[in-house]
């Protein structure tokens, strides 16, 4: 039995996540404006890089988000051999991993998220594709394993479901 599983995006949950990215911009923005003097005519250097640096992060994230919002391919594919998905940065560089290389399955609290880390001990199959930084996101030196994070902020399901779809496929 090769049962196959596709999540898709969740459009509130996209449009609420939006809303939010769009929120926290114009406070930025706001910080930033008051960093340059704008509204007292004091410079401030260090709130102007930090919030500009921010603001710049999030209207790239932003960017991104609202360019994926029209795409209707699956964000993460189960099946018995393996799983992929592109809810994170760091799993969407990764793409297919197989379940027999899978050593760890657990639930993360990641600021207010919740994700799936999924725990790979064979490493060297997985090296070469991704960037450097990625990979030293991914990698865990003590361990010398990788732990890839699969976020469901964006799709149908909540992340302790998500979490047990992960469970029961890398049982079979």
């Amino acid at each position: 039995m090769n049962e196959e599983i596709k999540l898709y995006r969740n459009a509130k949950k996209t449009r609420s996540l939006l809303l939010y990215a769009i929120s926290i911009s114009i406070l930025l923005a706001i910080a930033l404006l008051y960093g340059i003097g704008i509204f007292d005519g004091i410079f401030k250097i260090k709130l102007s890089i930090a919030s500009g640096a921010i603001l710049l992060i999030m209207l790239v994230l932003t960017f991104k988000m609202l360019v994926n919002v029209k795409d209707k391919s699956p964000l993460i594919q189960i099946d018995s051999n393996g799983f992929s998905g592109r809810t994170t940065p760091v799993s969407k560089a990764f793409g297919r991993i197989e379940w027999a290389d899978v050593t760890g399955l657990q639930l993360q609290k990641v600021g207010g998220d919740t994700l799936v880390v999924v725990t790979i001990d064979n490493t060297a199959k997985y090296d070469g594709r991704v960037s450097k930084f990625l990979w030293k996101m991914a990698y865990d030196e003590q361990t010398s394993k990788l732990n890839i994070m699969y976020s469901a902020s964006e799709i149908d399901i909540d992340a302790n479901r998500l979490y047990d779809l992960f469970v029961s496929h890398s049982k079979k």
